[in-house]
């Protein structure tokens, strides 16, 4: 079947043509409004302060900022796997999802803490970076995420329970800090226009 003739018979009147082409450009604007307003394309880099685009990041954002990581690894560097770009790209977007829907629905906790996965991926980017320390552990199966939930070792943060985050250990934990948050999104004359009134 052609694709004009199954356009006709789903939509046979001209007004269920005209109410569809506006359906589908509403549809089709919205999502447009929804990446500009969400600034979808910031979390194509590596940036931390795209991090900030979410204001419950801002504690862990500043204790970054302020901890000897800042010199060497960015948020990406220890919070996404790093075997392969694939890999990497859709544990961005799967966890990035996540995020946002707990953000969006207000469901994100007080005290936000890694998910087993996450914990998995931060676990082995610290076996990556930290090879000459870790190594010697990590060959004798000391240190494996896996090993360590099942009780046979110990996690990274079992020790070093400050790094990055320091003290991070909810969301107004570093109520004065000074983040990078970005711009408004609302135009100026919006702006002067709520003033009016």
């Amino acid at each position: 079947m052609k694709t004009g003739t199954f356009f006709n018979r789903l939509f046979p009147s001209i007004s269920l043509k005209i109410t569809a082409i506006i359906a589908c450009g509403i549809v089709c604007g919205l999502g447009i409004y929804a990446a500009y307003a969400s600034r979808a394309s910031s979390y194509l880099s590596d940036e931390p302060s795209v991090c900030m685009n979410c204001h419950i990041m801002a504690p862990y954002y500043a204790t970054w900022n302020h901890s000897s990581h800042r010199e060497h690894a960015n948020c990406n560097d220890c919070h996404v796997p790093h075997q392969n770009a694939v890999k990497k790209w859709f544990f961005k977007g799967k966890d990035g999802m996540r995020h946002a829907m707990a953000f969006t629905m207000r469901g994100e906790p007080q005290v936000i803490r890694a998910i087993d996965e996450s914990a998995a991926v931060i676990m082995d980017n610290c076996i990556r970076c930290h090879t000459q320390l870790t190594s010697e552990f990590v060959n004798a199966g000391k240190i494996d995420y896996k090993t360590a939930m099942n009780g046979g070792g110990k996690a990274c943060w079992d020790c070093h329970r400050e790094v990055p985050h320091g003290g991070t250990n909810s969301l107004s934990s570093t109520p004065s800090a000074l983040v990078p948050y970005p711009a408004s999104i609302v135009p100026e004359w919006l702006k002067r226009a709520k003033e009016k009134q």
